[in-house]
């Protein structure tokens, strides 16, 4: 049981993050508990948070949770999802701040409060995946382009297909006829995942390209993508592929000993 725990408890502090994010929430959800005197805001703000999270924390809400979901090791995290953090502090914040009765002193203490929050989190537009908006889907022209080429039409069966880290945040967004061998739980890396294809096509240096060929059709992949700039120490249509086309630096091959 202890082991279990220590895995909640580690998953706690990887949704997190820094732990001051937690360490408002908790003070803001026991302030609410104590001070509030709506009780249906004091149960829905307060209380429940608070047993969600300590649900999340006991060992045998997990065992059951995996028990009932097939991949529920992977998911259960997502149980904090049912905790309005964000809502919590900010009630509780501008509860404590209306609690002064200075003007100058409520203003002090909101600026304060922002202020904490502000530094506890990271600058979106800062984020590596964030860029000028190419199109109405608000994803990269390229990603577009070559799931044009690949997508399956009305009708057909959806297709499997391996594409480089950098672009598969943006494939599921824009067609989910395309399935891909890992998705986002591979680039997290705090996930610490394990993906044959993922090993194989974004760990080394250079790609081996027999290992990834075994890896592409062990997991039914009929495409693979690749950026023009990684290195391969085979020519994969020598290897019996398809260069299909090349969008933007990337090369869409196609194989054959793949059905669709």
């Amino acid at each position: 049981m202890y082991g279990i725990f220590m895995e909640c408890w580690v998953a706690l502090k990887l949704y997190g993050g820094n732990g001051v994010l937690l360490l408002m929430f908790l003070a803001a959800a026991i302030y609410i508990v104590a001070s509030e005197k709506d009780i249906k805001k004091k149960i829905v703000l307060g209380i429940l948070p608070l047993v969600i999270l300590a649900g999340f924390l006991f060992p045998v809400t997990k065992i059951v949770y995996v028990a009932l979901f097939d991949d529920g090791s992977d998911t259960y995290y997502r149980i904090l999802w049912l905790i309005p953090m964000y809502v919590v502090i900010g009630y509780g914040a501008c509860k404590a701040v209306m609690n002064f009765k200075k003007d100058a002193v409520r203003r002090g203490m909101l600026a304060l409060i922002l202020l904490i929050i502000a530094v506890t989190g990271s600058f979106v537009y800062a984020n590596q995946y964030m860029s000028k908006a190419e199109n109405l889907y608000h994803i990269p022209q390229n990603v577009i382009d070559i799931c044009d080429v690949i997508a399956p039409e009305d009708g057909e069966p959806r297709v499997r297909a391996a594409f480089p880290s950098e672009l598969v945040h943006f494939v599921r967004q824009y067609d989910t006829d395309i399935l891909m061998p890992y998705g986002r739980e591979m680039v997290v890396t705090q996930w610490d995942y394990y993906n044959a294809v993922y090993e194989v096509m974004e760990k080394p240096e250079t790609i081996d390209a027999t290992a990834l060929l075994e890896a592409t059709r062990q997991t039914k992949c009929h495409y693979i993508v690749l950026a023009d700039s990684r290195k391969i120490d085979g020519n994969l249509v020598d290897m019996g592929l398809d260069a299909i086309a090349n969008i933007d630096g990337y090369t869409i091959y196609e194989d054959p000993m793949v059905e669709k």
